[in-house]
């Protein structure tokens, strides 16, 4: 059975309205820069998410820079482990968790879908997912996937990687049958046969081409959206002070990383029990060398969007640039 996906701007309701949806996006955070550096308001716990395709994620939850940081503000800090930008956006939009982290193309995707979120860091140019056949496929190119069954997380960066790809050999959704799992369950899908393809996600992805010979069909570096932390609307307007904290243990976790690759690869491995060799794979096709966000990020956000949309992912009738200026936020930048 094949599933069509297509993201519409949503119609503002008293309760979106009342969630800081898309229509009072930019009045929430509107407040003067010294409040940005005011301390919490009224809060005990932060709940953040972490996820092996953000390994500085892992680093700082391994450090307890953001502990040691509120600690003195009262604040406790609770990790919840995200499986994909799909889970983190769940997680967002029911309000369990107050940061999480995404590639930046499904974040947009959220924020038109009306998930009230903001994308306040970038924590990595990654390219973390590929169309990945078994190492016996007799598949050469794209267009031989017609007709066949591909694994894929839907709304997340390797489905709109899948749906970029296709588009570019000519095909659509239509055309293949997509099989809908989380990325770990994909990854076994197609090392037992039930699937022909996979829209793959490092580290599953790099562990799949070293311990099963897997082989990434399709790449395209320039597919692979940033990986943003986001946080909700209402929490940001409520904990200017907090967010700028948070961005700064990230920034520091960041930096670090740059400089202690073995302490970053430690934690990538402590977390997935992965082998050095899968988790270096990872490493190196993850780019650490810019966090805040800059006008390139956001172009890049932009650019993602028109994409999905040329594609029918998107809605014909959303201002894609709209949105993408309501999501990305850099007013939160540190040092």
């Amino acid at each position: 059975m094949t599933t069509r996906i297509i993201i519409k701007a949503p119609a503002p309701t008293r309760r979106t309205l009342l969630a800081g949806g898309v229509a009072l996006a930019a009045a929430p955070l509107l407040r003067p820069a010294s409040a940005l550096a005011q301390p919490a308001a009224k809060i005990t716990e932060l709940r953040l998410d972490y996820a092996t395709y953000s390994p500085v994620s892992l680093l700082l939850k391994d450090k307890g820079w953001l502990e040691e940081e509120l600690k003195a503000d009262g604040i406790g800090v609770r990790w919840v482990q995200s499986l994909g930008s799909n889970k983190a956006l769940e997680f967002l939009n029911a309000g369990s968790l107050d940061f999480g982290s995404t590639a930046s193309a499904a974040a947009l995707l959220g924020r038109i879908g009306g998930n009230p979120i903001r994308s306040v860091y970038v924590y990595s140019k990654p390219e973390w997912t590929a169309l990945v056949v078994p190492a016996d496929s007799p598949a050469k190119t794209i267009a031989d996937l017609k007709g066949k069954r591909i694994a894929v997380t839907r709304g997340t960066d390797p489905h709109i990687f899948l749906v970029r790809a296709l588009a570019g050999a000519g095909l659509t959704q239509d055309d293949v049958k997509l099989v809908l799992l989380q990325h770990p369950d994909g990854k076994q899908a197609l090392l037992r046969g039930d699937v022909d393809a996979w829209a793959g996600l490092d580290p599953l992805m790099a562990a799949a081409e070293i311990e099963n010979g897997a082989r990434l069909l399709y790449r395209n570096p320039a597919f692979n959206s940033w990986g943003a932390l986001n946080v909700r609307d209402a929490f940001a307007a409520e904990n200017p002070g907090v967010v700028q904290k948070v961005l700064a243990a990230y920034e520091k976790a960041r930096t670090f990383a740059q400089g202690h690759p073995d302490a970053l690869a430690a934690s990538l491995t402590a977390q997935t029990k992965l082998a050095d060799a899968v988790v270096a794979r990872q490493l190196q096709r993850t780019d650490l060398s810019q966090g805040h966000l800059k006008p390139a990020q956001a172009d890049s956000v932009v650019a993602s969007g028109l994409a999905m949309q040329q594609v029918g992912l998107i809605e014909a009738g959303v201002d894609v640039r709209k949105a993408a200026a309501e999501l990305v936020d850099s007013r939160f930048a540190v040092g």
